[in-house]
């Protein structure tokens, strides 16, 4: 087990190459990903000068982005949203975020099994990972162009409510098809198709893990509301939100075994919607201190991502990463364009312009990253799991990042 010294000096590691990467996207005049992501690849080159090893490919890799990042990230981007137009809006989010995502998933895997056939090798498991991997949007980017470009709140909390809530969707799938894959009983029941008769158990059973989830963050939102009001200190309020995040996380995943992920969503949702007219008493700071922690994560994510690629990947695996490319872009659009013109039957309608946006605009990035970095080492297709998500979140930064500006410009023409 390693020491407490070995844990720190990786830890203020990869925190110097994140503060590097967003020197080098500053010097690029590029998103702090791509540099992050480039300061990730600089000192994987350097481990060997420093004779150092970070241990990132160790199989705990899964507990530090389940327990620790997911937790920061869903719960800041959940808190940054408004909630009186995010209510406004929750039909038509969690409609694409529901059947959009499940069209997404389903259109993605099978275009990635064919793809990239390889019989006996790349399994429908390997396939429906990948979908939902890739399910997962990042809007950080395509947001902040919005916000130069003077977009009105009203698009701004589609796109991030959008997000938020396809991301805790694919991450709870994620966590299923990940249980299956890793379960060799069960593996062995889809194959001789005994599963089929436990369809209703496990309907069931994803109903308590999603309505418990549901439960757990919705108690958790009232209590943090509630101990925040009664300690009345702004200092105090910022310990109490952060350990609503991990701890509503804990409570759902280990103490009530439901959602972990919609339980932390939720309680941010719920602790912002009740504390909302104390914004300016006792969370003046709450706003700043997610902020840089949900950019201190978001840039060691891109930092462990450049840490683990490699020139070999891209050499065995390129013809891969094209496919999965075309998969994710297209099958995004398509689930998108389907979807959005039933919103209208759940809230306001979304418009062919607002369409574009959420379809090109639908990066991958910090979440797909890490869902991909957690898959475990000993099954046979993690390799190429692996390099197809890094080849569709290089494409997003790269491409469909570079590009979004002029798209919001053209449609605001």
């Amino acid at each position: 087990m390693e020491s407490v010294s070995t844990l720190v000096g990786q830890g203020l590691y990869m925190a110097l190459a994140a503060v590097a990467g967003l020197g080098i996207a500053r010097l690029l005049k590029r998103d702090d990903t791509l540099g992050c992501l480039i300061a990730g690849v600089l000192a994987g080159i350097l481990l060997p000068v420093f004779d150092y090893n970070t241990n990132l490919r160790a199989e705990n890799l899964h507990q530090l982005v389940f327990f620790v990042i997911l937790p920061v990230l869903v719960f800041q981007s959940a808190w940054k949203i408004d909630p009186d137009i995010l209510f406004r809006w929750l039909g038509p989010a969690l409609l694409l975020a529901t059947v959009g995502v499940l069209l997404c998933v389903l259109m993605t895997a099978v275009l990635v099994y064919f793809g990239v056939y390889q019989p006996g090798g790349f399994p429908w498991l390997a396939a429906l990972l990948t979908g939902v991997i890739l399910a997962a949007t990042d809007p950080a980017s395509i947001v902040a162009r919005l916000r130069l470009t003077g977009a009105n709140d009203e698009l701004l909390t589609v796109v991030e409510g959008e997000s938020l809530f396809n991301d805790v969707v694919a991450i709870v799938l994620f966590s299923f098809v990940l249980g299956i894959a890793t379960n060799s009983a069960m593996e062995g029941a889809v194959a001789t198709g005994e599963a089929i008769s436990g369809a209703g158990n496990f309907a069931l059973y994803f109903s308590v893990v999603f309505f418990g989830g549901l439960a757990v963050g919705t108690i958790c939102g009232l209590l943090t509301a509630i101990t925040i009001l009664f300690l009345g200190s702004a200092g105090a309020a910022l310990v109490v939100l952060a350990l609503a995040a991990f701890g509503s996380f804990y409570l759902a995943e280990h103490v009530v075994g439901v959602s972990g992920i919609l339980s932390v969503m939720i309680c941010a949702i719920v602790a912002r919607a009740c504390l909302r007219e104390q914004e300016q008493t006792y969370l003046a700071h709450a706003a700043p201190t997610w902020e840089w922690l949900g950019l201190l994560f978001h840039a060691l994510i891109f930092v462990i991502m450049g840490l683990v690629i490699t020139v070999d990947m891209f050499a065995q695996y390129w013809l891969a990463m094209i496919v999965a490319i075309v998969a994710a872009i297209g099958a995004r659009g398509f689930a998108v364009f389907l979807v959005a013109p039933l919103a209208r039957y759940v809230g306001p309608p979304i418009t062919k312009d607002w369409r574009l946006i959420l379809s090109w605009g639908g990066l991958r990035g910090a979440i797909a990253v890490a869902l991909v970095l957690s898959l475990p080492t000993d099954l046979p297709y993690s390799p190429l799991v692996q390099a197809m998500v890094f080849g569709v979140v290089l494409f997003s930064l790269l491409v469909q990042g570079t590009t979004s500006t002029r798209l919001i410009r053209k449609l605001e023409s």
